[in-house]
């Protein structure tokens, strides 16, 4: 790669994160806002994704309950779904890899808990399925996702829909999202 491209792609970055920056702070806002009254009411939140989007999931979880920017908080409950080698071997291979999230959720989730799929087409089968899982029951639901009208939107109470169809710029904003969330939460919730 050379210098022009590079900075090409760091133009398309910055980019999207400005479109990210202009259209998607009221559903961003929306996401920190229901995840701060989850833990808030003893619920807890669960995250999951496939491929870099369960990076994404591990770092956002990892950022709650270990910390952020606060050194000196408690821990905050959540999860990140599929990280458990032998459980996402086991479902995968004795039920189909769409139902990885899905039986997990069914495991620990709750009624008062929040799950946070990522998916950046929107249309990841195992988000989908988790996602209809913890609506049924009774969970409330949210998605990071791209600008595609994929079917992970018709089973969230919330989406952040980051005006891309590039995977790169998605999950490079889906970070930024990760990042203003954690900060939302230690803001309101302290230590």
């Amino acid at each position: 790669m050379d210098e022009v491209a590079i900075r090409e792609t760091f133009a398309a970055s910055i980019a999207t994160k400005q479109r990210l920056l202009t259209q998607c702070v009221p559903s961003l806002q929306r996401l920190c806002d229901v995840a701060v009254a989850t833990l808030r009411g003893g619920g807890k939140l669960l995250f999951c994704g496939n491929g870099g989007s369960s990076c994404d999931a591990a770092h956002a979880a990892g950022e709650l309950v270990g910390w952020f920017e606060q050194k000196q908080r408690r821990a905050y409950a959540a999860v990140a779904l599929g990280q458990q080698v032998p459980t996402l071997t086991a479902i995968g291979n004795d039920a189909g890899y769409e139902h990885v999230f899905a039986r997990e959720v069914e495991a620990i989730g709750r009624p008062g808990d929040l799950l946070v799929g990522f998916t950046t087409s929107g249309g990841s089968r195992n988000v989908v399925l988790a996602l209809q899982r913890a609506k049924a029951l009774g969970l409330a639901t949210a998605v990071l996702c791209g600008e595609k009208r994929g079917a992970a939107l018709d089973h969230s109470d919330v989406a952040v829909q980051v005006p891309s169809t590039n995977t790169a710029r998605i999950q490079e904003c889906h970070l930024v999202c990760v990042h203003v969330l954690c900060a939302a939460v230690e803001q309101a919730l302290g230590a």
